[in-house]
């Protein structure tokens, strides 16, 4: 029997050499490694600009407080995501709105113009597994002129925008694509998740691609948004502690979020190889999973490429055709006997305590339901060896087989 964890952080000599000169040039926090690493996700993604700050969660609160979202607002997002998503719109005083998905896990961009009223400030699509929304008809509604009519500006930047503001939840989508263009570049803004299970970490960590239209100035904005996560200090650490350099003054109420050097390190030496090897390895790993599922038609394969798009393989979400929740529990637990560590991805927002207390109903959101109840993300990293695969291909298809065939 292996023994198979399900997301260990890729951790290598360049990662390890990359920390120990943080550490030996004396600097942990925010300094010249998070700069390095804003720069490689600008470079990566095309974004014309990029904030990194110590998790999604805080990059998300910290773009709504920009944009002046405030208490009454609302921001539409779908029902099938981490509860990140929609407790960042709760930390501000705003509203979740909910929306069902489609059977590629994301965002049905038709119901979103329903959901849509005069205290809509915000669309929040989420790429989930690494696989992009389907951007062009939601970067469209916005820009819809009966649809522009509805948006009350009641902020500085509302007003530069005069219109919803489109913000991507791409935690899972680093290096994924759209009509050829990248993650990051797809929305007005665009949010990464650093966490230690993702494509890059940094441990914890995120970041913030600002693509915003021209009626803003977009380095007026990085830099706004860098004040934002330093308590709305005018001068970071690193500035202060050079010579003579050590007053400052507070500029408004910001937040404390910024990432330091010694997390950027990570990032930084896993984004210089990502496109040339660790993209390009767990691409390898979900191909072969592909390769394996296609042969039965009670597996249904998550989409990775359709000519449109193409997923960063973030996870593979496996799901299985005509079983229910419960058959899909005991088909978890066999996996996991045999050694291998598996999840689900996700729990619906609506069956989560939090959700439930505040009148939410899974009932009105059948597709996330029927999407998480028969839903195994399967391991998906670069140290993967093709022996391991094949042991969890077999795994998966003979416990499902004692589960469902044998029940």
């Amino acid at each position: 029997m292996m023994n198979i964890p399900f997301s260990p952080p890729f951790v290598d000599d360049d990662v390890i050499n990359e920390v120990v000169n943080s550490l030996s040039y004396g600097w942990i926090t925010s300094g010249p490694k998070v700069k390095s690493l804003e720069d490689e996700i600008c470079k990566l993604t095309k974004a014309s600009r990029t904030v990194c700050v110590n998790s999604w969660t805080s990059g998300a609160i910290l773009v709504f407080k920009w944009f002046g979202i405030k208490v009454g607002d609302e921001v539409i997002l779908p029902a099938y995501t981490y509860s990140a998503t929609a407790l960042a719109v709760l930390h501000c005083g705003a509203i979740p709105i909910m929306v069902d998905v489609t059977g590629d896990f994301n965002i049905d961009a038709e119901l979103i113009e329903n959901a849509i009223t005069t205290k809509t400030k915000v669309i929040m699509p989420v790429d989930i597994a690494g696989w992009p929304c389907d951007y062009d008809p939601i970067n469209s509604l916005v820009n819809k002129d009966s649809v522009k009519n509805k948006f009350v500006a009641e902020s500085e930047k509302q007003s530069l925008l005069s219109r919803i503001l489109v913000v991507s939840d791409a935690a899972h989508s680093i290096g994924a694509s759209y009509n050829g263009v990248a993650v990051g570049k797809l929305s007005d803004i665009t949010i990464f998740s650093f966490h230690a299970v993702k494509n890059i970490t940094t441990a914890e960590g995120g970041a913030i691609c600002i693509n915003l239209p021209q009626s803003f100035n977009i380095e007026d904005e990085f830099k706004l948004m860098k004040l934002y996560t330093l308590n709305g200090q005018n001068k970071d650490a690193f500035t202060k502690s050079q010579a003579g350099d050590w007053k400052y003054d507070i500029l408004f109420a910001g937040l404390k979020v910024n990432l330091p050097d010694l997390n950027a390190a990570v990032g930084l030496a896993q984004i210089r190889k990502y496109d040339s090897y660790l993209l390009t390895e767990r691409k390898r790993v979900a191909l072969r999973y592909q390769d394996f599922f296609k042969k039965y038609k009670f597996f249904q394969l998550p989409p990775l490429y359709d000519g449109k798009r193409e997923s960063c393989y973030h996870l593979y979400a496996l799901r299985i055709n005509d079983i229910c929740e419960s058959q899909r529990d005991a088909i978890i637990d066999e996996i996991t006997l045999a050694g291998i560590s598996v999840n689900v991805h996700f729990i619906p927002m609506p069956m989560l305590t939090v959700f439930k207390n505040l009148g939410y109903d899974i009932e009105e959101y059948p597709v996330a339901y029927d999407n998480y109840s028969r839903e195994i993300s399967l391991p998906i990293y670069p140290q993967l060896a093709n022996e391991q695969i094949d042991y969890i291909c077999e795994t998966v298809r003979s416990s499902y087989m004692k589960v469902v065939i044998n029940d």
